[in-house]
């Protein structure tokens, strides 16, 4: 079971609290109070899932986010004190897989925490075989997409909503639908969520939205994956 948290947030008292409360629910929480150790935390520790503060000393949470990204796909949670849409959007943008403003209720973020780790958890053991899609190659063995044989480095997050719609192509997913599959929460904050996390995997398909290859949008209902190919296993 996934249970090892870094956190890194400069707020002493927030670590502790997070430390004590997160232990309660069988999480082991590690954190480090500046971007320079949480970095170097990151890598010797390899835990499951990273909290990551916006406002941090030197380098913000963003750039922070931004490193981690370079080589891993581990789940991020992004923290931000201003509660700016703005903020929010930027995290999801850089990679993030979901944000929470402070102040914030622990219960709330102990949600978030289990529903992104059993989300991982379950794609990993039920999602297995290969899709060919052209070019493109889904290994939902080692949750990896190539396209020409390279990887094109997609988060948890946006694995997992390729992985859904790769699954059943020709089916059009709405944005609540994928909000279910992906959170398994119904709310319309997370709307544009959806959209940055289409448009991210895009790009790095190098799929054109106006002559789309792979994921077509579907105006005013949502999403459908087209690449045509075979799925083993």
């Amino acid at each position: 079971m996934a249970n090892n948290i870094l956190v890194i947030e400069d707020d002493a008292d927030l670590q502790q609290l997070l430390k004590e409360y997160l232990a309660g629910f069988g999480y082991t929480v590690h954190s480090e109070g500046t971007p320079e150790a949480g970095l170097e935390a990151l890598k010797s520790l390899s835990p499951d899932l990273l909290i990551l503060d916006v406002m941090l000393p030197g380098i913000n949470g963003f750039e922070v986010c931004r490193r981690v990204r370079q080589d891993s796909q581990i789940p991020i949670i992004m923290l931000t004190a201003r509660g700016d849409v703005m903020d929010r959007v930027a995290g999801l943008e850089i990679g993030a897989d979901d944000y929470l403003p402070k102040p914030f209720e622990p219960r709330e973020l102990v949600a978030r925490i289990q529903s992104i780790l059993r989300r991982s958890q379950h794609n990993t053991m039920s999602e297995t075989g290969k899709g060919e899609f052209g070019s493109l190659r889904i290994d939902f063995d080692v949750r990896a997409a190539l396209l020409n044989e390279e990887d094109i480095g997609l988060t948890t997050n946006e694995f997992n909503a390729l992985a859904v719609l790769a699954r059943n192509p020709g089916k059009t997913f709405s944005r609540d639908d994928l909000m279910q599959e992906l959170r398994g929460l119904d709310s319309e904050s997370f709307n544009r969520s959806i959209d940055i996390t289409m448009s991210r995997i895009r790009q790095k398909l190098g799929d054109d939205p106006k002559y789309p290859r792979y994921i077509k949008t579907i105006w005013g209902t949502g999403y459908v994956f087209i690449g045509q190919g075979n799925e083993d296993g």
